[in-house]
């Protein structure tokens, strides 16, 4: 017996586009305010790059408590 004249199938894809659809705009939604929240991409703060680099030798006490300054204030 077919039900609704061959329509049911159809129905069945209809509502995984819209499942579909929900999802894809929900991830959307996250990417879009991950990549406008601003910050470091890969999690790091710009405090512990600035640690890393001077561990590292990259910069002098002095450069980088001007950074570090720099940091708190704001500027």
């Amino acid at each position: 017996m077919m039900d609704g004249y061959g329509y049911g199938s159809m129905m069945g894809w209809v509502w995984l586009f819209w499942v579909l659809l929900v999802i894809g705009l929900v991830l959307l939604g996250i990417l879009a305010v991950r990549s406008f929240s601003g910050g470091a991409s890969d999690g790091r703060s710009a405090r512990r790059i600035l640690d890393e680099r001077y561990a590292r030798g990259e910069m002098t006490t002095e450069e980088y408590r001007e950074r570090l300054k720099t940091l708190r204030d704001g500027t």
